[in-house]
């Protein structure tokens, strides 16, 4: 729920308005989207939401990887505002159809992820009894949980309707 508020707070105060449907749209999706996962694993899987829950990495270089990526989501979570404020971008309903069809499919395929892995802590860790996995997703690429973010995240301005965050995310790649 406080990521979503932050989220919203991040996309309506630089947009200097609420009129900004694409922005809701996003965050309606991520909320039920978000909230169906966590229906999932308190369910089928509470080890893994446990695991998912910890967010303090112990590796001095795995903490300065997350404090810049926590600065690089910032800018890319800003500028759609911004975007939207100024009229930077005009963007077609039909591209930003396209946009939120990718961020679901992204979302998709971290589930599959989830389902497939009950060890994809946000932290970087192997526990003892922990296995490679092999099927599901991971038979086609070794680090799905990486593409899946890459398509949500990648797709995420054009679902927002600004082409400078577009360009923003390709530079920061």
């Amino acid at each position: 729920m406080f990521f979503m508020v932050l989220l919203g707070l991040a996309f309506f105060l630089p947009a200097g308005t609420l009129r900004y449907w694409q922005a809701w749209g996003y965050l309606g999706l991520m909320a039920v989207l978000m909230l169906g996962v966590l229906l999932y694993l308190l369910k089928h899987d509470p080890e893994l939401l446990e695991r998912r829950i910890q967010t303090r990495e112990k590796e001095r270089g795995q903490k300065l990887i997350v404090r810049l990526s926590f600065l690089f989501f910032s800018i890319a979570f800003l500028v759609p505002g911004l975007d939207r404020r100024f009229g930077w971008s005009f963007m077609p309903g039909w591209l930003v159809a396209c946009g939120f069809l990718m961020v679901l499919a992204g979302y998709g395929l971290f589930v599959m992820v989830l389902r497939v892995n009950s060890y994809a802590s946000r932290v970087v860790e192997v526990s003892r009894d922990q296995q490679v996995i092999s099927s599901g997703p991971f038979s086609v690429v070794r680090h799905p949980m990486y593409s899946a973010v890459l398509i949500l995240y990648g797709f995420t301005p054009l679902a927002l309707g600004s082409y400078w965050t577009l360009l923003a995310n390709l530079c920061r790649l």
